[in-house]
């Protein structure tokens, strides 16, 4: 298992490789040393993301730098990335669980007769077997993926917090661009905003239907702006109004596993807690003592969340004055 060889397929945001794939990248390296593992790099103006691949201790980059990679494609990335697993080879094929890298290694691995499990939150390297959660949450399961056939890996952001210091003189592969996609871009729109992504986010304090509208919903920035977290809410917020789909942590949402998260104003439905049950710990703040949510909640606190979150805001600020 230790000679085992891995391919890390890289998110990138703005241009940098996001947190969580850092982790990954790490965690490969460190499971199965350095000349054992290879990054794949895809996207534009990646220049400083393959340079910081470069130095988390693997043998090679392989990188395509082209404006048609701006943006996830799958046509592209796809024929790009069977490329590289057939010039490596690799036993594991490991990447962030990512909307894009899902889909990405669930076409490769249905393209190349490979196994593939997905949302994983561990794995040990010595018996090869992987844990996932199943049927949102209901069931962790722990996975042997059938011997003799290479792997598609993706593992649940924040799964892997992996200290020390990596350095590597990685080998830096450039590959030209796929240009055989049937389909054109037109035009990209980023957004503005600035928030940290729920699904890199160490914390998260997100809001229910008490928040009673979307206004308020700015007591909980506000609070999340100064412990560096990310906001995110329930469905029963979303579908209120109060905060659109992509705050939207839960089944139907985004699946989060921060160290914190801290639910105001949710009652803890099954669906919700599909989403973020994985969290390292969680805080509740809500007015219902018999709220589903404390059953699953670290801490509770029964009071209004228009009192705990100012008061809340103010211990933090006398902190950090």
């Amino acid at each position: 298992m230790i000679m085992s060889k891995v391919l890390v397929f890289a998110d990138i945001d703005d241009s940098n490789i996001n947190s969580s794939t850092r982790e990954v990248i790490k965690f490969a390296s460190q499971s199965f040393s350095p000349e054992n593992v290879s990054v794949v790099v895809f996207g534009s103006n990646i220049s400083a993301a393959v340079d910081e691949a470069a130095a988390l201790g693997v043998a090679k980059v392989y990188f395509i730098d082209d404006a048609s990679y701006e943006v996830f494609r799958s046509d592209l990335s796809l024929s790009s990335l069977i490329e590289i697993f057939e010039k490596e080879s690799p036993d594991f094929c490991f990447a962030n669980n990512s909307v894009d890298a899902e889909a990405l290694f669930g076409l490769t691995a249905a393209k190349t007769n490979s196994n593939i499990a997905t949302d994983c939150s561990a794995f040990n390297k010595d018996t090869g077997i992987f844990t996932r959660s199943m049927y949102s949450n209901k069931m962790i399961a722990d996975v042997k993926l059938q011997a003799g056939k290479k792997s598609f890996i993706t593992f649940r952001p924040n799964t892997f917090r992996i200290d020390g210091d990596f350095s590597s003189s990685a080998e830096k592969i450039k590959l030209e661009a796929k240009t055989d996609s049937r389909i054109t871009v037109k035009e990209v729109k980023k957004a503005t905003t600035k928030e940290i992504p729920l699904t890199e986010a160490a914390v998260i304090v997100s809001g229910g239907r008490a928040m009673a509208n979307a206004e308020n919903f700015q007591i909980l920035r506000e609070f999340a702006s100064k412990i560096n977290a990310a906001v995110g809410a329930s469905r029963a917020a979303v579908d209120s109004g109060y905060a659109p789909h992509a705050m939207q942590v839960g089944q139907t949402g985004k699946v989060v596993s921060p160290n914190l998260y801290i639910a105001c104003g949710i009652s803890g439905a099954i669906q919700h807690f599909a989403g973020m049950g994985s969290s390292k710990v969680i805080v509740a703040i809500n007015k219902d003592p018999e709220a589903p949510i404390f059953k699953k909640a670290d801490y509770g606190i029964v009071a209004d969340l228009f009192d705990i979150i100012p008061a809340l805001t103010k211990q933090v600020d006398a902190v950090l004055v």
